[in-house]
């Protein structure tokens, strides 16, 4: 079983987005440090990947420092400082791309936008939600 969500989108180069969702996870204290993570031949039996991208998407969260690889234990999400406020954003940078984009598309102002935000983040507080 993945310890995060991966929703494969058809277009978008797939090593990206799996990497997009651990990261996702480990950064939002999801997959917090010293958990394991998938093997290669898990991640890629689970997600119906390629090994060679299952591969690719663990050697490149190892070499961010992300993931570790104990001798023994197998891979394990690396014990590092909290993500700062920019790491946390910078997540989110291709979905406020697509917002701009659409409200672009649909004329919408860029005041409009931010009251919406706002309305939502309000609501969601209001409900219980984190709030940073």
């Amino acid at each position: 079983m993945i310890p995060f969500h991966v929703e494969l989108r058809p277009g978008d180069v797939i090593y990206e987005q799996v990497v997009y969702a651990a990261t996702k996870a480990m950064v939002s204290g999801q997959l917090r440090p010293g958990a394991a993570f998938p093997s290669v031949r898990n991640l890629s039996k689970e997600l119906k990947i390629n090994p060679n991208t299952a591969h690719k998407v663990i050697s490149h969260l190892v070499s961010t420092g992300l993931l570790e690889i104990r001798p023994g234990l197998g891979t394990i999400v690396a014990n590092r400082p909290q993500a700062t406020r920019a790491e946390r954003a910078n997540l989110l940078e291709e979905q406020f791309e697509e917002l701009v984009v659409d409200a672009k598309r649909l004329s919408i102002e860029l005041e409009d936008v931010q009251a919406a935000i706002d309305r939502h983040w309000k609501r969601l507080r209001a409900k219980g939600g984190r709030e940073r």
